[in-house]
């Protein structure tokens, strides 16, 4: 029996998070939790299957956070260290289950190797380092995951290419700037969208808040959530009541059930 699709946003912010370390400014010093904001991911779970997109530096405490015990694999958008630093601390689910499955551009398999050449060397390996088992994704063709398939949407993060994700009637995307119109028609559909939205001012390689409601209103999901925050967005409350109906911020620990 399929148990449907269930999101949990493990973290919500930019590359610094929220707060940012040493500042004063309003946003960082909230006391609203939502207003606290960890690197940007979330775990996708169905059936029996735990599935990762991204794993950044607050991988580890995400995951203890969320009681996870099993990691059926982690899909990659790109190589930036918000997105990837935590790599080391999948040693656990390693250590139980063996080489873990990821799932990345051949670009973003390659930084890895370098960046983590311990995780994929098979000489002199270290015993207490983790291994994975690389597949090398492209935007033509979807591939498995569990019992289904992931459709990967190409996207432009000011000149680098990133990838976001079409599973069942859930499509992710972050740190987009621009995308071709035969890749937003993956996007077209979507019951459930989420999409970065970085500030209110623009900027050279991320959505701000204009343009994300704008792709938003393009492709018309059901329901649509904005992700990779930064402080200069502004208060979570305060944001909230401003967006259309349809449209809400995320933040850290939020559920939904698909």
């Amino acid at each position: 029996m399929d148990e449907g699709l269930k999101i949990i946003f493990l973290g919500t912010g930019t590359s610094q998070g929220i707060p940012i370390i040493g500042s004063n400014h309003p946003v960082c010093l909230s006391n609203d939790p939502k207003d606290k904001r960890l690197r940007v991911s979330v775990l996708l779970r169905w059936n029996k299957y735990n599935y990762v997109i991204d794993c950044g530096p607050d991988f580890r405490q995400q995951m203890l956070r969320h009681k996870v015990s099993r990691l059926d694999g982690i899909l990659f958008t790109h190589e930036h260290s918000d997105h990837t630093a935590g790599l080391d601390d999948i040693r656990p689910f390693f250590f139980r289950q063996g080489d873990i499955p990821i799932f990345a551009h051949e670009r973003v398999v390659h930084s890895l190797k370098h960046r983590f050449d311990y995780i994929f060397t098979d000489e002199n390996r270290y015993p207490g380092a983790p291994s994975v088992a690389p597949h090398v994704i492209s935007k033509e063709t979807p591939f498995k995951i569990g019992d289904t398939l992931a459709i990967p949407i190409e996207a432009n993060h000011n000149r680098l290419k990133v990838m976001g994700f079409r599973i069942k009637d859930f499509t992710y995307l972050t740190d987009i700037k621009t995308i071709a119109n035969e890749e937003i028609n993956k996007v077209r559909g979507s019951k459930v969208l989420v999409v970065n939205a970085l500030r209110i001012e623009p900027h050279h390689s991320h959505f701000n808040l204009e343009e994300a409601l704008a792709f938003i209103e393009e492709v018309k999901p059901e329901v649509a959530y904005l992700t990779h925050i930064s402080h200069l967005l502004g208060f979570h409350e305060e944001v909230e009541k401003s967006l259309p109906d349809g449209v809400h911020l995320a933040y850290d620990n939020l559920t939904l059930n698909l």
